[in-house]
Order: structure tokens, then sequence, then C-alpha cells
């Protein structure tokens, strides 16, 4: 028996039904072992050691991989035929190397594009060795996100907080974002008109044409650019007449374009289906590795991670074979089609995504596939089918008209196309009954038109218009304009995208990407102190390298050291760089947004309700906020926004009356404050405030909503069992009811207003047995273990009276308002850490409990979703590691010999 190795448990029940008894097919759940989530883990003084950490669920993997390898004749590797695929395979022979369990049993590599039982057994009888330049390629791409994410996240943290964290692809990709923003905002809108006339026939026929020319000359794209031009040129059409000077029919072709490939893909099915990156590549996922199908389980495409644009011999005769059953003869080109990839290096690519089978139509499957499986296959096979199809034969009929008034001459002309054979066409078209095509001849057709014949003149139209600015990036053209630039590879781009959604960078708005301030905020930061890491040029120069790596043309340590020996350099020099530095320069690069030009034609810089001071970007614990120069004598604030300080105009740079309460007669005002918008009673430093609760606009305020805030918290009622009163209220952590000490948090605010005795007492009830009560002075339990901190002791979050909070030794931080306590991050809770302390004083910050350690530079975020598989899932932070001799603060790398890779 062979034990054989593949990703996913759906892959290997597939391939296990085409192998038979012979075989043992095991999943590894992708990566087996991946780099720990601290630093330390990627050592550029000792020639880049990588120090790998299988977690407990792949460890009980490799264990049941290790003992059927033990009873086994061999091992088969048949991981994806990618980079990715290549490093699974590669770590899991590394461990089983290891656990010796291998002795002199054969190991193959065997490789397949496509699960069907065909590739597979083809594939079994063509294994191969592990491609070292494919691992190589893999352990510099995985050395430098984790390098790029392990030092740049914490000059994030120190010079910019609020800052989430720094990537090597998902920095650029944000730029990209940020910098069609500021073309936006930068765009000045032009006037333009044009000009047209509805002409007749002598056979009363109508069609329009354009004016192109005038006075003499040619008419530029947008050349009329006021209603003065427009109406003398308007009034010389009134009074012309129209002649045909020629008419001119072209026969032309159009070529259908290549099969997919994965940025293609996710294109398409963003702006035909709607799909996001991520929810194309899960749906291409389920295709690939296969369904059922009146009893066998097949896969229905090729691997969707390629960026070749090519198809496999025999796949292009299956092609050919079913346009000829399907379409005729007439739509078979006499040879088939070559297409040769547009991508700077496909040697990691294989086929292009296309169907297994190409006699499985869209129709013989809609019952086993679900609605967006059938969509995408449909969009596929219908990719695929074309790419072989002849070409349309259009007729294209362009008829040059003059105009003439009285001596005063001009050009119109009118273009229009005929489709004289559908070709390639025809496969994206329904088909009618007994094979007859849909017409589609009659688009943009022409009448009969003649040369030298004079036609009548019906109407004159003369149009404004203004230039607008460009779009803003949907998900698909920011995919096209990466691939364009060479940034990131086809793994890469939904697993980027998503992570700047998570990071909150960015977010989505009737499919378009904006950038959060957030993110703007960043991306102006790495501009002014790290430009050459987030330059186009060189993030694509980079990325040349690794795929020559990949190709075996360059030593991968020899690309990191010439790497790292620049990047430390300019960490380094950051050491020194000041807060006023950091806001000077996002002051200059950030203006549109940070002083949007006011309506009064006023420097948005000054101040408008001191009237002296300077308007500045302020940082603060939660982030970034604009702030007056003459505090603390004038204490105006505004949040950023997405919307150019749109939130501040809502509420008003002046607080907004809403009314008086009755009964105390002092107003109730809306504000804006530094931590965001709230509603005061009175004035003074006793005045009742209350912050707005989350979904809650400050144009939506209105006296009775504020009045609801201000009365919190309220009373609802004694608990039968302790007598003692229930309260409900609203938090820093948003909605909540109160009971002897025990918070419990409610779904909504309304819930505050509105719930009752006995549904207080089933909340409080359930909190209880989750083990939200403790003693006093009891230590909250852990809800989660985040690892050690730099200088030793463990991190964790807790949950404790007023809310969650993460620990290191004495030091405790609140978490910010409505963050989920099982979602924070070590990089978090490091920033939340060092912040706290720094509050409480430098004589206050101690030491953690353990001792013994040597210090560390902080825990950085992982560059995450730069070169991530969706299909591989990554593994979380590991639970705390038996403690290790610190690594000694990282230098460049002299450079040495390479050594043979066998890690």
């Amino acid at each position: 028996m062979n034990v054989v190795v593949v990703e996913s448990p759906a892959k290997a029940k597939t391939i296990n039904k085409y192998l038979g008894s012979g075989y043992k097919v095991l999943a590894s759940f992708g990566h087996v072992r991946d780099l720990p989530a601290k630093d330390g883990s990627v050592l550029p003084d000792q020639d880049f050691e990588m120090l790998w950490e299988v977690d407990g669920a792949s460890q009980k993997r490799i264990k049941d991989i290790a003992d059927a390898v033990k009873s086994s004749d061999g091992l088969i590797l048949a991981t994806d035929p990618d980079r990715e695929g290549e490093a699974i395979s590669w770590h899991v022979l590394d461990l089983l190397k290891k656990k010796r369990v291998l002795g002199d049993k054969p190991v193959k590599r065997v490789v397949f594009n496509a699960i069907t039982k065909k590739a597979v057994l083809d594939a079994m009888a063509a294994p191969r060795d592990i491609d070292v330049a494919l691992v190589d390629a893999y352990l510099a791409r995985r050395a430098l996100d984790y390098l790029v994410g392990f030092n740049l996240s914490p000059v994030l943290w120190r010079k910019l907080p609020g800052a989430r964290s720094a990537g090597r692809v998902q920095s650029v990709a944000l730029r990209l974002v940020c910098d069609r923003e500021s073309e936006i905002e930068r765009f000045v809108s032009e006037e333009y008109w044009n000009l047209s006339a509805l002409l007749k026939t002598p056979r009363g026929d109508e069609f329009e044409a354009r004016l192109v020319s005038a006075d003499g000359k040619r008419l530029q794209a947008r050349g009329i650019q006021n209603a003065e031009s427009a109406n003398r040129l308007k009034a010389l059409l009134e009074g012309a007449s129209f002649a045909v000077e020629s008419v001119e029919a072209k026969p032309v072709k159009r070529n259908p374009s290549p099969p997919f490939t994965t940025s293609t893909l996710q294109q398409a099915a963003s702006s035909k289906l709607g799909f996001s990156a991520s929810r194309t590549m899960q749906v291409a996922q389920k295709l690939y590795e296969g369904v059922d199908i009146g009893g066998e389980t097949v896969g229905l495409i090729t691997y969707m991670r390629t960026d070749g644009v090519q198809m496999a011999p025999e796949a292009v005769q299956a092609a050919r074979a079913a346009i000829g059953e399907q379409f005729g003869p007439r739509y078979l080109p006499d040879t088939p089609r070559f297409y040769s990839t547009k991508a700077k290096n496909a040697q990691e690519a294989h086929e292009a995504i296309r169907p297994t089978d190409f006699r499985r139509t869209p129709d013989q499957v809609r019952r086993t596939l679900d609605g967006d499986q059938l969509r995408l296959y449909d969009l596929i096979w219908k990719r695929g089918i074309a790419s072989q199809m002849a070409s349309a034969e259009i007729e294209r009929t362009t008829v040059e008209i003059l105009a003439d008034n009285k001596g005063e001459k001009a050009g119109l002309r009118a273009v229009g196309s005929v489709i004289r054979f559908d070709g390639f066409i025809a496969a994206y078209t329904d088909q009618k009954e007994d094979g007859e095509q849909a017409d589609d001849d009659e688009d943009g057709r022409l009448p009969e038109i003649n040369a030298r014949e004079s036609l009548a003149k019906q109407k004159i139209n003369a149009s404004q218009h203004f230039t607008e600015p460009p779009p803003r990036y949907s998900e698909a053209s920011l995919i096209k304009k990466m691939e364009e630039l060479g940034i990131g590879r086809p793994s890469t781009y939904a697993a980027t995208l998503a992570t700047l959604r998570d990071r909150e960078y960015v977010t989505i708005d009737k499919r378009k990407l904006i950038p959060e301030p957030k993110g703007r905020l960043v991306t102006a930061f790495l501009e002014s102190f790290f430009t050459k890491y987030v330059e186009y040029d060189f993030t694509a120069d980079l990325e040349e390298k690794l795929d020559k790596i990949s190709a075996g043309e360059l030593n991968w340590k020899d690309v990191l050291r010439e790497f790292w020996e620049n990047f430390f350099s300019q960490i380094e020099d950051t050491k020194e760089l000041r807060v006023t530095n950091v806001l000077d320069a996002l002051n200059e690069a950030l203006a549109p947004l940070v002083f949007p030009k006011r309506e009064d034609g006023s420097d948005p810089r000054t101040c408008q309700v001191c009237g002296t001071g300077q308007l500045s970007l302020k940082l603060g614990r939660y982030g970034a906020f604009v702030g007056c120069s003459n505090y603390p004598e004038c204490n105006f604030t505004r949040q950023l926004s997405s919307e150019g300080g749109a939130e501040a105009e809502a509420v008003g740079n002046e607080p907004k009356a809403l009314g008086q309460d009755p009964a105390t007669g002092e107003e109730i005002t809306l504000r804006s404050g530094r931590f965001g918008p709230y509603v005061q009673r009175g004035d003074g430093k006793e005045a009742k405030r209350s912050s707005l609760p989350k979904g809650w606009s400050p144009a939506d305020m209105d006296f009775e909503k504020a009045m609801n805030l201000l009365s919190l918290p309220r009373e609802v009622g004694q608990h039968p069992e302790t007598g003692k009163l229930i309260t409900a209220g609203l938090g820093r952590y948003g909605p909540f009811i109160l009971h002897d000490g025990t918070y419990a948090n409610v779904e909504s605010i309304e819930d505050v207003f509105t719930i009752g005795l006995n549904r207080a007492v089933t909340v409080l009830a359930e909190k209880q047995s989750k083990g939200g009560a403790r003693g006093r002075g009891a230590t909250a339990a852990a809800l989660k273990e985040l690892g050690d901190h730099p200088d030793g002791g463990a991190i964790t979050v807790r949950d404790g009276r007023y809310g969650p909070y993460v620990n290191w030794g004495k030091v405790n931080a609140t978490l910010p308002k409505g963050k989920d306590p099982q979602s924070v991050t070590v990089e978090e809770a490091l920033a939340l850490i060092t912040e706290r302390a720094a509050k409480e004083g430098a004589g206050k910050t101690k030491k953690a409990p353990a001792k013994g350690k040597a210090a560390a530079k902080p825990k950085a975020a992982k560059a995450e979703g730069d070169e991530a598989s969706e299909d591989k899932p990554k593994k979380a932070a590991a639970k705390k590691a038996p403690a290790k001799k610190a690594a000694t603060k990282a230098k460049p790398a002299a450079k040495t010999t390479k050594k043979k890779s066998s890690e």
C-alpha cells in the first residue's frame, strides 16, 4: 500500500476513489507548519535561518500520516501544482524525515492539473522529485513577508497609533487605492460640448452623425469647450445643406480572448457576477475539487491558480470536437488557436482555467451545482470553448458627410457595424432550437447610404458635458492594475484584498474600494518615510527576482541579503524620527482629507472656534484626529472621516441645540469631541454627557433620543434572588446591564431602553454560567492566550468587571469599544500594553514576572494576505512555547556561501 498526501479532505476523498485499495489518501489540511507569530522566527544574522512551528492540530495530522507511512510501501506527495503546493510537500517530507519513519521507502512527487481519473492516473505514472527551485521561491517569499511585517509594523505602532500592520504587497495595493482617491480629490472638472445631426436619406431612413471638423480643422476630443463655441457651430449646422462625401465599408475580424487565468477569472466574475475575489476562489475551489455527478465525484475545472493562458493539446482537441458538434463546422477555425502568456514569468503556471470536459455543458450540470457554482462554471465553459472558435466577421461602415452653410463648412461622421458572421460570439448567446443562431447582426446597423447623395436635416443636437474624475478601483480593476504593474501573483490577490478590508484600511461601497482615513494615514506615512518599499517599480522588480528564484536563475538567500541590508538600515533610521516630523509630513500629504476646502474660501487650517489657532493632525489613543494648536485654551477637535470632514459638518463646529430639559431647564446640545459626537446637558465640568452609540448618526439625533441617552443608567428592577438593583446603561464597550458588580452585554442600545426584569435576569444568568461572576479581588480567567511578551511573561485577554482587557504582568489595558476579545492579535495587545504602561509613568513600567529572558524587539504583525493561498489556511498564533533564548538584535547579514536547502 502507498500513502498519498494531498491538501484537502474533499480532494482526498475523490482521489481515493480513483486509485483504489492499493492506496491510502490522507489530507494535510493545508500547511502543516508555519513561522511562529513572534519576533525571531527568521534570523538574518544566522544566514536567514527559519524556525518553523507545528501547531496542535497539524501535529495530530502529521502523526496520522507518519503512522500510515510506517506500514506502507512508499510515500506519494500529490499536493497542488504550484509553489504553495510544492512547499506543503516539502514541509511534510521534512517532518517525516525527522520522525525517521521513511527508512529506504521510495518518495515520489506527482502533480495533476485536474482532478479527473485520467489526469490522476497519468500523474501517478510520471512521478518526479520535489522541485527545489520552487521551494526556494516559497522560502524567499515567506521570509521577505515575515521580515517586512515583523519590522515595519512596530514602526507604525510607535509612530502612528491606530495603524494595524504593513506588508510587502498589501501596502503597495493600499497605495494604489489611496493614490486613486488623491487623483479624484485633485480632479478639476472641465466643460465640453458634443454636436450631432439627425439626418434623413432620400429613402426616408434616419440616422445620426456627429461633428468631427469645423473651420478647416479636425476637432479634438472635448474640443468644443464652452457654450459660445457650441452655439456658433450649432447655428452653422442649422443653416447648412448636407451631402454624403464618401461611404466606406471595411471587413473587420474580432478574435476571441484566451481562456481564463486567475486574475482574469476574478475580474470577469466581479464585473459579470458581482463576486468578490475571495468568493470567486472559494467557488472555483469546489469546482476543482469535484462535485457529485450521477454518483461519481469529478472535478469540473482545472486548477484555478495560474497565470498561463494555454490549454493542453488534448484539451484543445476536445474543445474543437465539442465546437464541431455543438455549433457546426463553420465555427471551427482551420488550425487550433495558440495563446502566449503576458505574465513576466509563467514557469509556476500550468494550464489556463478550463472545463475538464468540454462536452459537459452548463445545462448538463445545472441540477448538480448550486447557483454560484453554476454561474461560475458557465463563465469558465463559455470562455474556454470560445477561445478555440472562429473569429467573428464584422462589417464596419464609415460615412463622411459635408455640411455647407454659404461657404462655411463642417464635417460629420456616422459609423455603424454589422455582424456578418458571429463566430465565437455564438458561445455567449442563447442557442435556438435546431441550431439556429441568435440574430445579432442588426446591432449598430446604418441604413442604405450612397456617396454624393443629399441628406435632409431633421434636428441639430448640442449637448453639454463635464469631464469626470477617474473611477475608484473595484476589486476587479485593482487586480488588473496589480497584474499590469507586476505586483503580487495569482495566489495573492484575493488574500491581499481581504487583508485590506479586515484591517479596516478600505471599505467597499457599491463594489468600489474606498480608502478609510486609517488606510490613507498608513500610506502617507510609508510614502514619506519608507518611499522605496511602496514604490510600484521596486515591488515589481522584487517579484521578478522571486520568479527568477523559482526558475533556478537566482540564489534565494542572495536576494534576501540584498533586500535586508537596505531595509534594516531604513528601519534603524526611523528610531530618531519625532512625532512632529510625522505630523508635518502627514498634514502636507493628506491636506485634501484633513483640511477640506471651505465654502467661504477661508484658510481650511485656521481654527473656526478660536480664530487664531492652526489645525493639525494629532495622534491619540484611538488613532489620528484634527485638533487646534491653541490647546488647552481651545479644545476644538474633529474626527477624521472618509467623507473629508463630513462628520464634523453634521455635528457642527459649534454645539447644536436640541432643546431644554423640562426638569432642570438646562440646554441639551449635540457636540463633536475628540472621541466622536456626543450629547450634553448643561455646561461646565459637571455637565452630564453621553457618547452616541454605534449606529446612531449625528444627523439623526433629536431631543427625544438625546434625553434617552442622558437618562442612563436606567433602573430595570430588583433581582428576585438577591434583592439588589439591576440597571441598564451604555458604556465604553457598548450597551450593558449591571447587577452586583457583574456586567453583561446586551445586543443593542434599544435593549437598554426596553429590557424587562425577566430578560435581564436571564442574561445575567447566562453571563454567570460562562464564568462572568467572581469574588472581589479574584483574578479574571484568561479568555485567550496570545503568547509571550518580548520582555518575558504571558500576554492574555481577560474579561473584567468593566469589560474585556489585555493583561501582561501587572499591566492591564482595556480593549477599545466594540472590540471582540477573541479577535485580539498580539500586535494589538502589545500596542495597548505599551500605551498603558507609558500612561502609568516610566517609574511604574515593570518587568514581567518571568526572569532571565533577554529583551527582544516587539512582536509584529505578519504581513497577512501578501502570500496567502485561500485553500491553504494559515495557522493561528502558536500557544505558549517553551522559553528560548531570545535572538540577538538583527543586523544585516554578511554575504555567505549558500547552504544547501534542506530545511
